[in-house]
């Protein structure tokens, strides 16, 4: 007996440790999971129970300086489903899978698999419109379809569609920053995204009667640029004319800045492309032979219409890096404009460096006028006389060793020798053997402008709220001073003198004392050539910098001074009208100047009043009487009253009513002079306007075609001689 008790005994107490053991254990796992497992547990129980959609946030947008709209954020919608509640649904997961397919325009197998997949919310199709978005509704309604759902989105849409597309770039499918603004601003401009909760049980399936609750979207935040719509279209359009007009085979470039503060007030690179359509062919390319999204294809892209030249191309600056050289020479004191100089060749070695007119050479000169006359031989003595160490300095001082630092992804620095030899020195004291970006050529030329001081290119002026409050200012940045104020003054004197009797006289605009520098370089290959100018405005007080630059132009000239300058004075015409600074006409500019007068009013008089009239305004005049000898009384005229014409300009003058005007042929006036064009036109009843001085290289019409009499013929003049 007394060992039955003592089993007894032995088995409860091992089963009293065994159950102690258990609760020991069980208390352990309980406390591990809600102490070490509990918060991990309770998100994925939170999870599982309230599974949900994502509501898209709004993306910024993106204004001019002006509050002008360039990138906005359309609405849109997408569409999400729930595989396990679709399986509730009261048609047939094949039918759903046909219809939702047709709708969408989507692929059905690929529909099929994600109604089909053991999986919770998943995203059909993105970006929708409202229409297609409408018609899902619709028939999700009708059909009483659970699971799928048309949820609010938005897309990117650019007013402007190419108009500063390598300034603005794109986003991607997911409203991600991909290129330029877009992607240098994404973390202001992308926002944070909500979502939309329903609770589910433990299958995954909404639990009926449960309502949805909605966290909503962070919108982005605004970018606010330093461009000016209106700017960069005008800067767009010349440079569209100029491509056409020199048959410019690898692009181009224009950029507008204020020296003031450095502001980017236009950046054009050429070609660009549709920011609504990214992806589509490039000019050239085979549409229906474009997939777009293929590496293949984005290399294309990123090689040609996706391309900031701007920024990413370098070359050599030619001429326009004179100012430069000018700059050090007059900071140092080596030379003043009144210097004596020589345009002789300089001798180096095996080197001979000559002036570009070295059939006619300009001999004995004032240094002034070797910078008119674009004279590479007067600044390689300047940059000997300065020494390489110093005129290097000058180089790095005007930014040449570094990146501008503008806010665009991409930007590469240029190639300047890092150990140069005096010859190195003679070839770059004129532009050559070294290259630069457009970019860093502009920003340099602010120092010039702005009194010495060097401007960081300033794109990004502030970051709003949708309320317009300011969450963040960029403020200008003077990089350094580069040379003195005097300085400063002196070159800009010596460039209006380029402007205005040198090699850039094409840029030259009545009205408005333009200084520049004209450019030709050639690159490595053979016979391709780079135009460029460089303009600063009103040369006493310049508001504006602009730079033009036509690569491998393969028209009538490749010479800067001849297809670049005039780009460049249109562009500067055009900009200071548009911000309203008034044109001050010098007495040259009065005595060459045609003036502008209002045709009167001559119908019902009879013709000698009539013929009296015109000429008080100084205009001459044709008498159409359709064999009508005794007509004396004006029936109709051309140009129409209160039309504004040069004075010496042509009215016909009508003693019948024409059934129709009376055609004639437009004469050849190339090469003419503006007198001589003038006169030649009158005496066929037809009228001119002119753009620009010099001799006629453009007409608006072919020799022999057939206009109506009066009609106005535009014409383009330029100086055909003392072209660099």
């Amino acid at each position: 007996m007394a060992g039955t008790g003592i089993k007894t005994k032995r088995r409860l107490l091992a089963v009293l440790i065994i159950f102690t053991a258990l609760v020991i254990l069980f208390i352990g796992r309980i406390g591990y999971i809600q102490i070490v497992q509990g918060s991990s547990l309770q998100q994925q129980a939170y999870e599982q129970q309230n599974r949900g959609r994502v509501i898209n946030p709004k993306r910024g947008n993106i204004f001019d300086r002006n509050g002008q709209e360039l990138a906005v954020s359309a609405s849109a919608e997408t569409i999400t489903i729930n595989p396990k509640d679709i399986k509730t649904s009261n048609m047939t997961l094949r039918q759903i899978t046909d219809e939702l397919s047709a709708i969408l325009n989507i692929d059905r197998d690929s529909l099929y698999a994600k109604l089909t997949a053991n999986q919770g919310y998943q995203i059909i199709k993105k970006k929708i419109d409202r229409d297609e978005g409408n018609k899902v509704r619709v028939w999700v309604s009708e059909n009483r379809i659970n699971g799928i759902f048309v949820d609010e989105d938005s897309k990117r849409y650019y007013p402007d569609r190419n108009l500063a597309a390598h300034v603005l770039g794109f986003t991607g499918i997911d409203n991600q920053g991909l290129d330029g603004i877009e992607f240098i601003m994404d973390k202001y401009l992308k926002g944070s995204p909500g979502r939309i909760l329903s609770e589910t049980d433990a299958s995954g399936k909404e639990i009926p009667n449960k309502a949805e609750k909605r966290i909503e979207a962070q919108d982005g935040l605004n970018v606010v640029l330093t461009i000016d719509e209106t700017i960069q279209y005008l800067a767009s359009k010349v440079l569209d004319k100029a491509i056409a007009d020199n048959n410019v085979k690898r692009g181009a470039v224009a950029i507008v800045m204020d020296p003031r503060n450095g502001d980017v007030l236009a950046l054009v690179s050429k070609p660009d492309f549709d920011l609504n359509a990214p992806y589509a062919a490039p000019q050239g390319v085979d549409p229906t032979k474009w997939a777009g999204n293929t590496n293949e294809d984005v290399k294309v892209l990123q090689q040609t219409v996706w391309r900031d030249k701007a920024i990413t191309d370098t070359y050599e600056p030619g001429s326009t890096f004179k100012a430069v050289t000018s700059a050090a020479g007059l900071e140092e004191g080596v030379v003043t404009p009144e210097t004596v100089v020589s345009d002789s060749p300089v001798q180096l070695g095996v080197w001979t460096f000559k002036c570009w007119r070295y059939y006619k050479p300009h001999g004995t000169e004032t240094f002034a006028e070797g910078v008119y006359n674009s004279c590479n031989p007067v600044f390689v003595r300047i940059a000997q006389a300065l020494g390489v160490q110093k005129f290097y300095k000058y180089v790095r001082a005007f930014g040449f060793y570094d990146p501008t630092g503008i806010d665009l992804p991409g930007e590469v620095n240029g190639i300047i020798h890092s150990k140069p030899t005096e010859v190195d020195m003679a070839a770059a004291s004129f532009g050559q053997r070294f290259t630069i970006t457009p970019i860093q050529l502009i920003t340099a030329y602010t120092a010039v402008a702005n009194n010495g001081k060097l401007m960081k290119p300033r794109l990004i002026k502030e970051i709003t709220d949708n309320k317009g409050n300011v969450v963040e200012k960029f403020d200008p940045k003077v990089i350094r001073n580069v040379i003195s104020e005097k300085t400063s003054e002196t070159l800009r004197q010596i460039l209006e003198g380029v402007v205005s009797k040198g090699t850039g006289e094409n840029a030259y605009i009545k009205g408005y004392r333009i200084a520049g520098k004209t450019g030709t370089s050639q690159t490595t290959e053979p016979g391709h050539y780079i135009a460029s100018f460089v303009a600063l405005a009103p040369a006493d007080n310049p508001v504006i910098c602009v730079s033009i630059m036509l690569d491998d132009p393969k028209g009538d000239s490749h010479m800067g001074g001849a297809i670049a300058a005039p780009v460049a004075g249109q562009l500067v015409d055009e900009i200071l009208n548009y911000l309203h600074v008034e044109k001050q006409y010098t007495e040259e500019d009065k005595k060459t100047m045609l003036p502008m007068v209002d045709v009167p009013e001559i119908r019902k008089l009879d013709l000698d009043e009539a013929v009296k009239s015109l000429k008080e305004k100084r205009l001459q005049y044709v008498i159409e009487n359709s064999g009508n000898k005794d007509g004396k009384i004006v029936v109709e005229q051309t140009p129409k009253p209160g039309a504004k014409v040069n004075n010496k300009s042509v009215v016909i003058l009508y003693t019948y009513t024409p059934e129709q005007q009376k055609k004639v042929a437009v004469p050849d006036i190339l090469n003419d002079t503006a007198e001589e064009a003038m006169n030649i036109l009158a005496k066929c009843g037809l009228n001119i306007y002119i753009s620009g001085m010099g001799n006629v290289v453009k007409q608006q019409y072919e020799p022999g075609t057939l206009v109506n009499e009066g009609s106005t013929v535009e014409v383009e003049l330029l100086y055909l001689d003392n072209i660099e």
